[in-house]
């Protein structure tokens, strides 16, 4: 039974792509993440510097948030 893996990008490329060019595999994501494929399963993410910084900020406030509400 073959099992099924969500990919949580838009863009995809294996991890060979990824060994021969890294900065083109990054580059196709358009500043979004990039799923990188092992055996057609997403192994991990690619995400690109300002991508990653957006996600912590996003976090950073959604904890804030916590604290504020818990006083």
């Amino acid at each position: 039974m073959a099992t099924t893996h969500t990919i949580l990008a838009d863009i995809s490329a294996g991890i060979s792509e990824l060994k021969k060019n890294p900065m083109a595999v990054v580059e196709q994501g358009d500043g979004a993440p990039v799923a990188i494929l092992n055996r057609n399963q997403p192994v991990f993410y690619a995400v690109p510097a300002k991508a990653y910084e957006l996600i912590m900020d996003k976090l950073e406030d959604v904890e804030l948030a916590g604290i504020v509400r818990t006083g």
